[in-house]
């Protein structure tokens, strides 16, 4: 049957879960006929007062799997590339993550609300420990290995981490500032081999009982810390409760990733970044499979690849993968299974969109969100798509374009985009920057959090990213968002990706320069002359004074971990000189 999955009003969102399961343990096929306006209605949500994802969902998932009521499709999926396979079932999902809380409890002698500092790859055991954090209620401190000595270090000092999880490649950067730590009592290693003054994971997990009674948690105690990606000053403390995303990715689950339990997902988030969660705790919450490959480094082919040889109907990259992708021919490619596309991290350009919808018959549903929220706006399941647009506000949050002093404005006008938190805060936002709340008071403007993006609604309800607060760029009185400038550029065959930023100008006060990757066919040709395109073209498809007065080509882009174009980096240097 075709069922369009509602929530009232009236019901816990605890029983909403639940009665999800119940539903979701039926066979059905979601409908695809989604209208913006219907979901806004159906999706309704009250938040108990104690919830917990591991116990209230996937407990229930597995209780559904041992009576037969769902299918075979497992949790976790993972493969390395080289032939090795994990699966694991919400059961075996389950006893693992018992026996691991065990070891964080006993061995790691860790107590309730106690921070754990997680660093390793995309490896099975990741998904592990975030589940047993959740059984045990100590708090989750995702880092990715990229993190220097300084890193590791800034975040250890700065959360008071009792325990640090991650393997032999981080293992030494964290022993040479481990003495700096007083708060760090306990080192978990996740190796075949042993090191001194560690303790052996796999060692203990396979001693540990499998039986461990869940704590209870309030829906407002916190579950994780992310550490911002500092595209400006110092990584930030985001404290985000077991309600704001244990609860707040429904709506991504349903109506944005469109999941049910017979599909499988693939993320390629690094697992140092929030996004990572979110494509976890969203496919859990629907029973689906989360996929995941090793992938040491990112590697199209290897994406195209797997696309093709695995059953995964879900895929979510950011716009730098997509970038890449286009830039092959997938003629050669059979994506047999893929449905549903998604992207998040930063705005993805109509050019890239329409060039993937070409080569796959797929497009790609923008969603837009931070480290502080869960979905803000998406392109949802059955809308219209504007590309260039991040679609229209999830139902979870009340989304306005204000002004400085906290004002709504009209469509059409440029301002901040801002979520309303007056008079009452939404529980699927973050609860504040740890320790900081200075900061956290510092993101309140009137009735409003305010997201530090810039953007504008049409007249449609549709939003559209200008940038930054910071990246916008003032020159001669006009004002100019990079995005546009390199969504105008990214439609010439010479450019793989830029970066634009403000200048320093002596006359105009500051002018839109780029920083402009080019493809193999451009890179031998006279720079000049390159540039120079490149400045007609921009001039030829957006308005002529947005076009970049300055240009430079590089070989790489500086990204943060989780791919986003560090534009402050840029921006300082050229301010610097």
């Amino acid at each position: 049957m075709h069922f369009l999955l509602k929530v009232p009003s009236a019901i816990s969102l605890r029983a909403a879960l639940r009665k999800s399961l119940q539903l979701c343990s039926q066979s059905y096929t979601v409908s695809t006929s989604f209208s913006y306006e219907a979901i806004k209605q159906q999706c309704r949500l009250e938040v108990p007062e104690y919830f917990n994802f591991a116990s209230d969902v996937l407990d229930r998932w597995t209780k559904i799997e041992k009576e037969g009521k769902k299918n075979k499709n497992p949790a976790l999926w993972w493969v390395d590339g080289d032939g090795k396979e994990v699966k694991w079932s919400f059961e075996e999902l389950g006893v693992l993550s018992r026996k691991v809380a065990n070891v964080l409890s006993d061995a790691c002698g860790l107590q309730r609300g106690d921070r754990v500092l997680l660093i390793l790859p995309r490896i099975p055991e990741w998904w592990l420990v975030n589940v047993a954090c959740l059984r045990t209620g100590n708090v989750l401190i995702p880092g990715t290995q990229q993190l220097t000595v300084k890193d590791i270090l800034y975040r250890l000092q700065k959360s008071k981490a009792k325990c640090i999880i991650t393997d032999d490649f981080v293992a030494p950067a964290v022993d040479s500032v481990g003495a700096e730590c007083q708060s760090l009592k306990c080192k978990l290693l996740v190796s075949e081999g042993h090191r001194e003054g560690w303790l052996n994971f796999k060692d203990l997990l396979k001693n540990a009982p499998s039986n461990h009674q869940c704590v209870t948690t309030k829906h407002h105690d916190p579950m994780a810390i992310y550490f911002t990606s500092g595209t400006t000053g110092s990584p930030k403390m985001t404290e985000h409760s077991h309600s704001s995303y244990g609860i707040g990715f429904t709506v991504n689950a349903r109506y944005w990733l469109d999941l049910t339990h017979s599909d499988v997902i693939w993320s390629t988030s690094d697992t140092g970044w929030a996004k990572a969660s979110w494509a976890s705790i969203s496919t859990w919450i629907q029973g689906a499979c989360v996929f995941v490959h090793k992938m040491p480094q990112f590697n199209p082919i290897t994406v195209f690849e797997c696309l093709s040889r695995y059953p995964i109907t879900v895929f979510c990259s950011p716009p730098t993968a997509y970038r890449m992708f286009v830039q092959h021919k997938l003629s050669s490619y059979t994506f047999k299974s893929l449905r549903h596309c998604v992207s998040a991290g930063e705005p993805i350009n109509p050019d890239v969109m329409e060039e993937w919808k070409v080569q796959t018959g797929l497009d790609i549903h923008e969603g837009y969100g931070q480290t502080e929220t869960v979905l803000i706006c998406a392109n949802f399941k059955g809308m219209k798509i504007k590309p260039g647009s991040m679609g229209k506000p999830s139902p979870t949050y009340d989304v306005k374009i204000i002004d400085e002093n906290g004002n709504i404005l009209s469509p059409g006008k440029e301002g901040d985009i801002a979520i309303r938190v007056k008079p009452t805060r939404p529980p699927f936002l973050f609860t504040c920057y740890t320790d900081d709340p200075e900061k956290t008071a510092a993101t309140i403007r009137g009735d409003f959090y305010v997201t530090g993006d810039r953007g504008i609604m049409d007249e449609d309800g549709y939003y559209w990213f200008v940038g930054r607060s910071d990246d916008v760029i003032t020159s001669a009185g006009y004002r100019i968002g990079p995005f546009e400038v390199e969504s105008a550029l990214i439609e010439h065959p010479a450019v793989v990706e830029s970066a634009v930023v403000s200048s320093p100008d002596p006359i105009r006060g500051e002018v839109v320069k780029a920083f402009v990757v080019l493809t193999p066919e451009y890179v031998s040709h006279d720079p000049e002359e390159v540039i120079k395109e490149l400045q007609d073209h921009v001039k030829k498809v957006t308005a002529p004074y947005k076009y970049p007065r300055k240009m430079e080509f590089v070989q790489e882009l500086p990204k943060t971990v989780s791919g986003k174009i560090r534009r402050n980096e840029l921006r300082q240097k050229e301010w610097r000189k």
